[in-house]
C-alpha cells in the first residue's frame, strides 16, 4: 500500500519536473490513452457552482494551428506540440446553462428535482447580479482552474506543457469562429514532449521562499 507521504512526494517531484516548455519535439505525439487522461483531468476541475462555464478546443488541424501561430506572437509551441488546447470562456451564462446543471445533478446524485429548485434559483440570482464584464472574467477564472489540473496531470505523466497568454484574443476568436458559439479564448496550453534542444529545461525553477510566500494570520 502506497503511503500518503509517498504519493504527495511523487506529486511534488512531478511539479518540480515540469516547466513551461519553449521548444517541443514535433515528431513525438501523445497517445490516445494519455490524451484521454488529460481530458478527464480537465473535466474533473473544480468550478463555481459546478457549472463548468467554459469549453476546451483541441485544435488538431495543421492549417488552423499555423494561423493561430501568427496570432500567438509566432511562438513555435503552437504548431510543434503534439496537441494544442484552447480554453474558452462563455461570454454569458444563460438560465438554460444552470437548468442543465441542475438536471445533471438530479440524475447523477439521485436527488428529486423539487429538492434542487431553491438552489437553482439561488444560482440564477447570483449570476444575474454580475455585469457582462464580470461574467466573462468569472468564466475565464473557471478555465484557469481547469488549466491547473491539466498542468499537474501532465507532470504526473511526464508530458510537457506550456500555458500561454501571449496571443491575440480577437484573432483567436475570429480564426476559431468563437463568436458564433458565445465563446472567447481565455488561455492556451500546448502539450507534448520537450525537444532535446530546449535549453530552458535545464534552468532551475525560480520561486519565492515559502517564508515570503505564506503568512500566518
Amino acid at each position: 500500500m502506497i503511503s500518503t507521504a509517498t504519493t504527495t512526494s511523487r506529486l511534488i517531484e512531478a511539479l518540480k519536473w515540469r516547466y513551461a516548455t519553449k521548444k517541443f519535439d514535433s515528431t513525438k505525439k501523445i497517445d490516445s490513452v494519455d490524451l484521454a487522461i488529460l481530458m478527464e483531468a480537465i473535466q474533473l476541475a473544480a468550478t463555481s457552482y459546478g457549472l463548468q462555464v467554459f469549453k476546451v478546443l483541441n485544435v488538431e488541424d495543421a492549417t488552423v494551428r499555423e494561423k493561430l501561430r501568427t496570432a500567438s506572437w509566432n511562438q513555435s509551441q503552437v504548431v510543434d506540440a503534439s496537441h494544442l488546447f484552447v480554453f474558452c470562456a462563455y461570454k454569458t451564462v444563460q438560465e438554460d446553462n444552470i437548468d442543465d446543471y441542475i438536471n445533471r445533478k438530479s440524475t447523477v446524485q439521485s436527488i428529486p428535482m423539487k429538492n434542487l429548485t431553491g438552489y437553482g434559483s439561488f444560482v440564477k440570482q447570483k449570476i444575474a447580479e454580475k455585469s457582462p464584464e464580470e461574467i466573462i472574467n468569472w468564466n475565464a477564472k473557471q478555465a484557469y482552474i481547469a488549466l491547473g489540473n491539466l498542468l499537474a496531470v501532465c507532470g504526473e505523466l511526464k508530458i510537457d506543457a506550456c500555458p500561454m497568454e501571449g496571443f491575440e484574443v480577437d484573432k483567436y476568436d475570429e480564426i476559431l469562429g468563437l463568436a458564433d458559439k458565445n465563446l472567447t479564448a481565455a488561455v492556451v496550453c500546448s502539450v507534448g514532449y520537450r525537444s532535446a534542444d530546449d535549453f530552458t529545461q535545464h534552468s532551475p525553477k525560480v520561486r519565492k521562499d515559502l517564508a515570503d510566500l505564506f503568512e500566518t494570520v
